[in-house]
């Protein structure tokens, strides 16, 4: 049985690829009885293939049911489900939907409780809305990729797909106020997220820069746009971060790596003239920490109250004591794959936990127990079968 704080909530999943999966993730992985539809191929290498690390982070915490929507039986069972549903989550373009027949209003028709949410590349409407959606595309219209990678280096993509990830994100938050909603007022609503909106709100800081103080940001690399010096610096034995932002911390800084002319100097005393001089400020941090290893300085410079730390490589990362203790991944048992570790949840609730209860299911693993839940019978779901409904 489903547990956990969304248990009562029952969820359609027609996503695919990534930021439809990741929105779903969220209320899948907090307990909400989640159906995911596929084609009746199965959805295998879209977000990759079925039983590789991206699909199978994606999809746990799922059943699986195998419904050719172009085929009337197939769209009877849907909307059967979403007689029965609290939430249908969709990314396909903008069009699709309608074409299908299960734009928000038509099903609004059967479920008036229902919160439908789709994610799309860049709106539901508007001049771009027919577009293909595409994370690294979004990135560059979005503007990331003028303010990432080294001065002069040219455009760089963020290294993970930030747009997709975020917009699956912000979606989740909008169906969970929806939800709150609908208890004062008893209806559904459509949720909308888009790659490009995401993107541009995970900008921030840097967009604020353009929409208040009119200056357009460019590409800082590794060092703070804003906060000098901050950045990354080589050690005896590699390189580590250093955030040494305003004058408090820079001098504690100073005092730490045993420079404290460094924060008497003219050139180096104020937040402007840090920032005026960064290279120089930074290329004469360096020349201190190249004589001490990694660790030896991350302890002195944490010890003196100055924000320092590794950059890790991936297996570094979870070798980690700290990453370690937060718990972040879990291990589940799959049919094929023995056990699994996905990533879980970076967020915790005292009473009420997220979990992971199943491992991603194999296409159409509980199109049979589904149905018999829509009040099919055995007769029935042989004849969806054979009809290639399902």
């Amino acid at each position: 049985m489903t547990t956990g704080p969304l248990a009562r909530f029952k969820v359609i999943d027609l996503t695919r690829v990534r930021a439809g999966p990741t929105c779903v993730r969220q209320l899948a992985d907090w307990g909400a009885d989640v159906v995911k539809i596929e084609a009746p191929e199965g959805d295998s290498g879209l977000g990759g293939e079925r039983h590789g690390p991206d699909f199978q982070n994606l999809h746990r915490n799922k059943r699986s049911l195998t419904l050719n929507l172009k085929a009337p039986e197939g769209l009877e069972i849907l909307k059967r489900l979403v007689a029965k549903s609290d939430v249908i989550v969709e990314n396909y373009r903008p069009d699709v939907k309608f074409r299908l027949g299960i734009d928000y209003e038509s099903l609004k028709a059967i479920n008036p409780r229902l919160v439908y949410a789709s994610i799309s590349g860049f709106g539901e409407d508007g001049p771009y809305r027919d577009r293909p959606g595409f994370d690294q595309i979004a990135q560059g219209l979005g503007g990331l990729m003028s303010i990432t990678g080294l001065p002069g280096q040219g455009p760089v993509r963020v290294g993970i797909p930030v747009a997709d990830l975020t917009a699956g994100i912000f979606c989740a938050m909008g169906i969970l106020v929806a939800l709150l909603e609908r208890e004062q007022s008893g209806q559904g609503q459509w949720v909308k997220s888009n790659l490009l909106a995401a993107q541009i709100s995970m900008l921030d800081f840097q967009a604020a820069r353009w929409t208040i103080g009119h200056e357009v940001p460019e590409q800082a690399g590794n060092n703070h746009p804003t906060a000098i010096p901050t950045g990354v610096f080589q050690t005896k034995d590699g390189y580590i971060n250093i955030a040494a932002a305003g004058t408090d911390i820079y001098g504690r800084m100073c005092k730490a790596i045993g420079a404290e002319h460094l924060f008497t100097d003219p050139r180096y005393n104020s937040g402007k003239g840090r920032s005026d001089n960064r290279d120089a400020l930074n290329a004469e941090i360096e020349a201190i920490t190249v004589h001490k290893t990694s660790a030896e300085w991350i302890e002195a410079l944490n010890q003196a109250g100055v924000p320092s730390g590794p950059i890790y490589k991936m297996n570094e990362v979870f070798a980690d004591p700290q990453v370690k203790h937060l718990n972040i991944t879990r291990k589940v048992p799959h049919k094929v794959l023995g056990d699994v570790e996905v990533i879980g949840q970076p967020i915790e609730l005292s009473r009420t936990p997220w979990s992971i209860r199943s491992a991603t299911p194999e296409a159409g693993e509980h199109t049979d127990a589904v149905l018999a839940e829509l009040g099919y019978s055995a007769e029935e779901i042989g004849k969806l079968h054979t009809g290639k409904v399902v």
